[in-house]
């Protein structure tokens, strides 16, 4: 089971600059509260957390545990801002991009402002079926549709702990050097959803415009997965 202690010593304390890519396949994870309590539910992903060669802190919880637990000043960094850190890469290198996941029309945005904003990038794209569970045909289909590619950099976009889960079983099979979840990037960067803006993030309140803008869908993140996670941040502390 995903313990915080041994999150907070595998959460990634580094400037994204000093990243290690491209050299051997690298998965890129973030974690947050709501994931992490998320994962002390479920074991598989847990594993798929704990095993990713770099793990995000995608959340202001994460950065104040590191600091009450280690004693360490990190940087928030969101799938947003891996995001955009990884096209400025792969467009100085003229790399070829891939991103798996959300609809046609959302992967039809990326693509528009990619071309935009990164004319050196070569990008390419797959919507799966929308559906619980894959099955293994949908599988072999991903998986066909990435290798023909053969991208330097997939993203991928099928909201936690989906990706997460999915990208564990798979990333053997996948001919890619860099794989990351970045789940609702996809629509932030397609322009679909607002992200919240710099006012906000700057505060750690991210969470907070859009929580009321989707309350059905994000409460339970903020109501019950942050006083959980708070709740063990205390119980770690105590037993340091």
């Amino acid at each position: 089971m995903i313990k915080l202690k041994d999150v907070i010593e595998k959460v990634y304390a580094n400037d994204l600059s000093e990243l290690s890519l491209f050299k051997t396949k690298q998965i890129i994870n973030t974690i947050n509260p709501h994931s992490y309590c998320e994962a002390k539910k479920d074991p598989f992903f847990s594993q798929a957390l704990n095993e990713s060669n770099v793990l995000l802190p995608d959340g202001t919880g994460i950065v104040l545990a590191t600091k009450v637990l280690n004693g360490k000043v990190i940087k928030k960094i969101a799938g947003a801002d891996v995001h955009q850190f990884l096209l400025e890469e792969a467009a100085l290198k003229k790399l070829n991009v891939f991103y798996l996941g959300a609809s046609e029309n959302t992967l039809s945005l990326i693509k528009t402002r990619i071309k935009k904003e990164f004319p050196s990038i070569t990008v390419n794209s797959y919507s799966p079926p929308y559906k619980p569970e894959f099955s293994k045909e949908d599988n072999v289909k991903m998986i066909a549709a990435v290798n023909k590619c053969k991208p330097d950099i997939l993203f991928v976009g099928m909201t936690a702990p989906k990706q997460e889960k999915w990208v564990h079983t798979n990333s053997v099979f996948l001919d890619v050097k860099v794989i990351t979840c970045i789940g609702a990037v996809f629509d932030f960067y397609a322009g679909t959803v607002k992200r919240s803006s710099p006012f906000w993030i700057k505060l750690g309140l991210e969470w907070l415009p859009r929580l009321l803008r989707e309350p059905k869908r994000l409460w339970k993140r903020n109501f019950v997965s942050t006083p959980l996670f708070l709740w063990d941040l205390l119980k770690a502390k105590n037993y340091k």
